[in-house]
């Protein structure tokens, strides 16, 4: 069967309420994206010609987050009859009417389910010719989960909710995950037969089982190899669990392709960074986004990245960075806090207790502590002495400083923008530049040092204490 035969519904209507949270359940995120995120990409795996949403609580909450990750999507609002069978029945019939496809039904709380189980499931449903295909787990405590009702032929007969399920049928610990192919003819017809004779009151969609094996249809059903991909979020527990699963599994790969990771509790990464070979990841590390990390970089420890890209033989160390650059060979930290637009050319350095804003820093040059640069732009091979800051903001507007290559700036200078600094110039230790200095030069702008003799003895005798160094001084200044 063509690949363009299948069409993918998420449900993603319910409120969440365990959840305890203003934001919508499926926005809540675990590694860098939301929970319905997660199970977007999977679907895209699948290559559908068709995906439906089904939203109802905090609608255009969750249209507008999933617009970017599903382009194309088709968005079903549920009405007030309730139920996974109601969101199903809307979802179907906004699909072209001559679809006759594959129906594939995910749960928009599910963000673990990997596109290999999927693609067994579908080939297991293809090849039975079954009307519907379950995907079921088994569990040793089945608690809350809808049990998996089988013939005698091994089929599937009906599935039965926890809360409907007599004291024998809870001992069942085959369970259903909620995630199902149905064949689209076979799915129309049986639609519009569920009720809502059960104890909530609502349209199940596995409901839509015993009436395909009433219609003396086949339905089949494949078990997970792993039943925690299966697993929903309903609470912060299972949300924190979930990240917890996914992030092993995303430390695993990186650890498998040629990645040393120290320490694979303490390191988290999110889904979309990249790693590369023979690079090192020291305990305590945190990778968010879209970061990317060179190879043979090290990174950590006690490190976040955030959508910063770190170059070939790079090293990170106990620093923050969001939408970054640090070039290969270069260097960071430790204590160090890079803001968005910081680019640190290669072989350079950023060092102890930096702050860096919008800021572009040339090959080799080197902040090397205790200094704020913002809004500036740094040549090449040029050394900032200790406590530099770039004053930036005259509070109104933003001002850039420009500082050239070779620059040598000297202990506690102020830079106040917009000003430039001419390559080879050198700043004396205290000077505030307040205008250009040519390449080349020597800048200095304090006053020549005075030493005022008997200082100490005048302050005395204007007091009425007994001079300094006298016997009648108290010792320790008492």
């Amino acid at each position: 069967m063509s690949e363009r035969s299948l069409a993918v519904v998420v449900l993603a209507a319910g409120q969440g309420t365990r959840m305890r949270s203003a934001t919508p359940k499926v926005l809540h995120r675990i590694a860098g994206r939301t929970l319905i995120g997660h199970v977007l990409t999977t679907a895209r795996e699948l290559a559908p010609a068709h995906v439906a949403v089904v939203v109802r609580h905090e609608r255009d909450a969750v249209v507008a987050a999933i617009a970017d990750a599903a382009p194309g999507l088709i968005v079903v609002d549920q009405d007030e009859i309730p139920g996974t069978g109601r969101a199903v029945e809307l979802a179907v019939a906004a699909l072209p009417a001559a679809f006759d496809g594959d129906v594939v039904v995910l749960s928009g709380d599910v963000p673990l389910l990997d596109p290999a189980t999927l693609s067994v499931l579908l080939d297991r449903h293809r090849s039975a010719g079954a009307a519907a295909t379950l995907l079921t787990a088994a569990l040793a405590d089945a608690t809350g989960y809808g049990r998996i009702l089988r013939g005698a032929d091994g089929l599937v007969d009906r599935i039965v909710e926890h809360a409907d399920a007599s004291e024998e049928q809870r001992l069942i610990g085959e369970v259903n995950s909620g995630t199902y192919v149905f064949a689209a003819a076979a799915l129309r017809a049986a639609l519009p037969r569920i009720g809502a004779q059960n104890a909530q009151g609502e349209k199940y969609l596995t409901d839509a089982i015993g009436i395909l094996r009433g219609d003396g249809l086949s339905v089949a059903a494949t078990l997970a190899d792993d039943a925690t991909s299966l697993a929903g979020v309903n609470d912060r527990a299972q949300l924190a669990e979930a990240e917890r699963v996914l992030n092993a599994r995303i430390v695993r790969a990186h650890q498998l392709a040629g990645v040393t990771i120290r320490d694979p509790h303490t390191t988290w990464i999110d889904v979309d960074v990249t790693i590369g070979r023979d690079a090192e990841i020291l305990p305590g590390t945190q990778l968010r986004g879209a970061t990317t990390i060179g190879e043979n970089a090290i990174v950590g420890p006690d490190t976040t990245l955030t959508d910063t890209e770190v170059g070939d033989l790079a090293t990170v160390s106990r620093s923050d960075a969001t939408l970054a650059v640090i070039g290969t060979a270069a260097t960071v930290g430790p204590f160090a806090y890079l803001r968005p637009g910081t680019v640190l050319g290669a072989a350079g350095k950023i060092g102890t207790f930096v702050e860096t804003k919008n800021t572009v820093i040339g090959k080799g040059s080197k902040v090397p502590h205790l200094s704020y640069v913002g809004d500036a732009e740094i040549g090449e091979g040029s050394n900032l002495g200790a406590s530099t800051i770039t004053a930036n903001y005259d509070g109104v507007r933003k001002h850039r400083t420009r500082i050239g290559s070779r620059v040598h700036t000297g202990v506690h200078n102020s830079l106040v923008a917009p000003v430039e600094i001419g390559d080879d110039a050198t700043l004396g230790a205290g000077a505030v530049i307040r205008k250009d200095v040519p390449p080349g030069a020597l800048a200095v702008s304090v006053a020549p040092q005075r030493n005022r003799e008997g200082w100490a003895a005048e302050q005395a005798a204007a007091s009425g204490l007994a001079a300094p160094g006298s016997e009648d001084a108290a010792p320790g200044g008492e």
